[in-house]
């Protein structure tokens, strides 16, 4: 017994570390995957793993989806439809004002949902979490425009599938369980989007 709950607080402490890491990065640097050699799927998929505010908001959403939205697909599969609006707006090379404060707000935003697990109406949690990702898809989009830039999105599109998928796992095996730790990890979500805020000012 003492065993089993051992485990399950090393499995705890080791997905809040997922969600917590974010804190101690910087503004997006959207670089990662420009190293890589060629373009297309697997680039996009590597893609919003590169950026820690990037890998923190979707799997915030994914969490708080987990605690508080129903269906709980509804703002992932906003976030990812609108994502891939924003790429392709990317792609054609609007300039969409105001990308980097937005992707900071959505951590400022979503960190709070998570940490309050606040329910939203319907709408209104469709709408929040689609208007914050095409902001991230915008990013994503310039940086990833030129050849092979609809793979690179379809790549995209499933690494950030996976990583709400990842979130709404961790909420619903940990942090349902756990208030202090939705608290926790919410809270320093949160953090990082106002410390990016700042320095963005």
């Amino acid at each position: 017994m003492k065993k089993e709950a051992n485990h399950r607080s090393t499995t705890a402490l080791l997905l809040l570390a997922t969600l917590a890491a974010p804190t101690l990065a910087l503004a997006h640097g959207g670089d990662g995957a420009a190293h890589l050699h060629g373009s297309g799927f697997l680039q996009g998929f590597v893609h919003p793993f590169t950026g820690l505010d990037h890998l923190a908001a979707m799997l915030a959403v994914g969490v708080w989806s987990a605690l508080a939205v129903r269906p709980v697909w509804l703002a992932p599969a906003s976030f990812v439809a609108l994502l891939a609006v924003g790429a392709a707006a990317g792609f054609a090379g609007l300039a969409v004002p105001g990308v980097e404060p937005m992707i900071a707000a959505s951590l400022l935003v979503v960190g709070l949902l998570v940490a309050w697990r606040r329910a939203l109406p319907l709408a209104l949690s469709a709408g929040t979490a689609g208007a914050f990702a095409f902001f991230h898809g915008a990013a994503h989009g310039q940086e990833l425009a030129g050849s092979g830039q609809w793979l690179a999105l379809a790549g995209m599109v499933a690494a950030t599938a996976l990583l709400h998928g990842a979130g709404i796992a961790l909420g619903r095996a940990v942090l349902q369980r756990h208030r202090a730790l939705s608290l926790i990890a919410g809270g320093g979500t949160a953090l990082l989007g106002a410390a990016l805020l700042v320095r963005l000012a």
